[in-house]
């Protein structure tokens, strides 16, 4: 972290040049178009997110949403509300070279512990915003002041989670998959003490297995079933974390509490994993993977309509044809995650019934390659 000093811009100068408050009669409610975090922000959502900031606000302002414009608004004046109070308090404090960045983040623990309660919604957003137009500027100590901010909001934010919502935040930062085991590993012995990655230690709470895995499965299908996916390095890791947790479950495939209600499979994923076991694996076979991971080909986000209503001009998730057919609906793209259920759920099948071969084989190839190429996205 860069040295930070009492020099430090002041909040208001901080702040970017946000585009006017739009008229009240612009205003307009609309559907969230990302995965923002609403977590402990109001009231309890339906299925609360983890632990990540919202996606990157596109470059034109112009094209900005208006409620989305008054959001970011609101939140920016909360951000400077806090940068004022903690500028103030650090001027009676000594600045002093390699103590400043411990200052700096005890004096905003203090500041905002007392406000998490009061956020905006937009307050992430706002900050995310900040900081964007901080590493384009090339301003370090701008940056890191605003990086400390937001590592303690969301701090903050995590405690006041469930538990199994903590862990699944955790392991969203956890990077290594041994470090993401050991995590996973303390969590079903009751929590602890635990080291991460870069060394820190942090406590870490009790938790089930189970639970944990369904939360990722939640957040999963809640990011899944819209038109377009904008942050898919969590989409990976939500994956991932839901993958190794029903692992460390005793049952393996056939595990009963892996049983999450998918009796139909989609059709977009079959028709995937069709095309996959009738060719050879090899780099061919693990490129096409890649691509409807990355969203290319069969996984390509659908742009031209954001409706998932009974309107939509979406197919539903199963069907008999994974080709627009003659009413123009077209099929919905592969999405990680149900393509992963899927190949287990085929690979179930096959285990339930004893007829393993050399098709098991081949599914068994696919979920590895599926899970490093996720691996590699997410990190």
């Amino acid at each position: 972290m860069a040295a930070l000093s009492l020099s430090c811009t002041p909040p208001t100068a901080v702040l970017p040049c946000l585009p006017r408050r739009p008229a009240a009669s612009l205003l307009r409610p609309r559907v969230p178009s990302r995965p923002t975090l609403v977590v402990c922000l109001g009231a309890k959502p339906k299925v609360p997110l983890p632990i990540a900031s919202p996606s990157p606000l596109v470059d034109d302002p112009a094209k900005w949403d208006p409620a989305e414009c008054d959001a970011l608004l609101r939140g920016g004046e909360q951000v400077a509300s806090v940068l004022q109070e903690m500028l103030t308090l650090m001027e009676d404090m000594e600045m002093d070279g390699a103590f400043a960045p411990v200052v700096v983040e005890l004096v905003a623990q203090g500041v905002i512990g007392n406000r998490v309660d009061e956020m905006e919604s937009g307050f992430l957003m706002a900050l995310d915003y900040m900081i964007q137009l901080a590493q384009k500027d090339g301003d370090d100590e701008r940056n890191s002041l605003l990086e400390v901010v937001k590592q303690t909001v969301l701090d903050h934010l995590t405690k006041k989670c469930p538990p199994h919502v903590q862990v699944v935040g955790l392991l969203c930062q956890t990077e290594k998959k041994e470090s993401r085991h050991e995590l996973l590993r303390r969590v079903a012995a009751g929590g602890g003490v635990f080291e991460n990655d870069k060394g820190l230690k942090c406590q870490i709470p009790g938790a089930n297995l189970n639970d944990i895995a369904n939360q990722a499965d939640d957040l999963l299908e809640s990011m899944e079933t819209r038109p377009t996916i904008p942050d898919r390095k969590l989409l990976a890791r939500l994956v991932i974390v839901r993958e190794e947790a029903r692992n460390m479950m005793g049952g393996g495939l056939l595990d009963e509490r892996n049983d999450r209600g998918l009796n139909t499979l989609p059709q977009a994923e079959v028709n995937f994993l069709s095309k996959l076991v009738a060719l050879k694996p090899g780099k061919a076979v693990e490129k096409m993977i890649s691509d409807v991971m990355h969203g290319k080909e069969e996984g390509a986000d659908n742009t031209e309509s954001t409706n998932t209503g009974p309107n939509s001009d979406l197919e539903p998730s199963t069907g008999t044809s994974g080709r627009e057919n003659a009413t123009g609906r077209k099929p919905q793209p592969v999405r990680p995650g149900m393509f992963l259920e899927t190949v287990s759920k085929v690979l179930g099948g096959i285990y339930a019934k004893n007829t393993s071969g050399i098709t098991a084989q081949h599914l068994e190839w696919v979920h590895q390659t599926t899970l490093k190429i996720l691996q590699e996205m997410a990190f």
